[in-house]
């Protein structure tokens, strides 16, 4: 187990604040934050790159907070595959056992079975400005794990890759996470955390804003920040009025199906769970709206439209339903949403 107890630390015109979680043996946790949340810089302080001012760091019960970098038994990836540019990828694969005097057949051994296991046997004469960026990523995989780290510590790993390479590395870091290293591996990408994680935890400005499994921190989001962060579009300050009715943002009225009957909160429901028409539609949908569109913005899933009913709503449709209906900005349109949809987190 790794775990941090009341970590800060002043750097530059940035500070962490009283950072604490914890990671079992065999977990997969993933920080998730913004750029310059402090991410990397808690990777780094769990390194040993740099030092907290307060705080402590231990290892599998043992306070590793002030040993040096080589003594932790802790190996770091960085975002900018950091390899050896004059070395072979079975060089740079050698090279920290060689360091720590390896004999030549452990070498080779290792560099076996670390080719195999990251996929880059056919790769081992080459030389890194040969390699592609997904290559180069699992070159640096493989030199991180020869000195078998007992956590392997990931910076964005996957951020400069294409879609098809980082699927490829997602399976492998899961395999070697299944193989039981515990992995923490910060980004700013919700679905790496949704794919990859067993614990989530949310950090924004230096703190630590939630921490739970992917469904906790995705399904039951504690503020209207790490809702949007974690792609939840529509979230709302929300009061129940009767075992019915509840109002959102003190202007929209809805009707739901939460078995509640006060009680105050927040409201949220998916941007897919939305139906948009051009005119009434006859359904038992019991939400229904009429609004203005504001603006439409294609994604990789389809067409996100933001129309405006009293509060701004995020419906999700596909391109086929956007020019069926000939949607565009200052158009009318309905919305409808099932009362079912509708999901409630109560006030702490």
């Amino acid at each position: 187990m790794i775990e941090l107890r009341h970590i800060s630390k002043k750097y530059k015109d940035f500070t962490l604040d009283n950072i604490s979680f914890s990671v079992d043996s065999g977990d997969y946790f993933v920080l998730l934050g913004e750029s310059g949340a402090g991410k990397s810089l808690i990777l780094e302080i769990i390194a040993g790159l740099i030092v907290p001012d307060k705080g402590e760091i231990t290892l599998d019960g043992r306070n590793i907070t002030n040993q040096k970098i080589q003594k932790r038994n802790i190996g770091l990836v960085f975002q900018d595959y950091t390899v050896f540019p004059h070395l072979t990828v079975k060089n740079n694969i050698a090279y920290p056992l060689k360091s720590r005097k390896f004999n030549k057949i452990a070498i080779n051994r290792k560099i076996d079975e670390l080719a195999e296991k990251t996929g880059i046997g056919h790769l081992l004469e080459r030389r890194p400005d040969t390699l592609s960026g997904g290559e180069l990523q699992r070159v640096a995989l493989a030199r991180t794990l020869a000195l078998e780290p007992g956590c392997l510590l990931l910076d964005e790993p996957l951020a400069s890759l294409d879609v098809q390479l980082r699927d490829g590395l997602r399976s492998l870091l899961r395999k070697i996470n299944n193989e039981g290293i515990t992995i923490v591996h910060v980004t700013h990408d919700y679905e790496e955390a949704i794919a990859l994680a067993d614990k989530v935890g949310i950090i924004h400005n230096g703190k630590i804003v939630q921490i739970g499994s992917p469904k906790e921190v995705f399904h039951k989001p504690k503020s209207k920040f790490i809702a949007s962060f974690t792609g939840i579009k529509n979230f709302y300050n929300a009061v129940i009025k009767s075992d019915d009715i509840i109002i959102l943002e003190n202007k929209v009225k809805m009707e739901h199906a939460l078995g509640k009957t006060q009680g105050s909160g927040f409201v949220m429901f998916r941007s897919e769970d939305i139906v948009i028409s051009k005119s009434k539609i006859d359904s038992s949908m019991c939400n229904n709206f009429q609004g203005v569109v504001l603006d439409m913005i294609p994604t990789k899933r389809g067409m996100e439209v933001i129309v405006d009913i009293g509060i701004k709503i995020s419906a999700l449709i596909t391109q086929k339903s956007a020019d069926k209906y000939n949607l565009s900005q200052k158009c009318n349109v309905w919305l409808s949403i099932k009362a079912l949809a509708v999901k409630f987190i109560e006030n702490d």
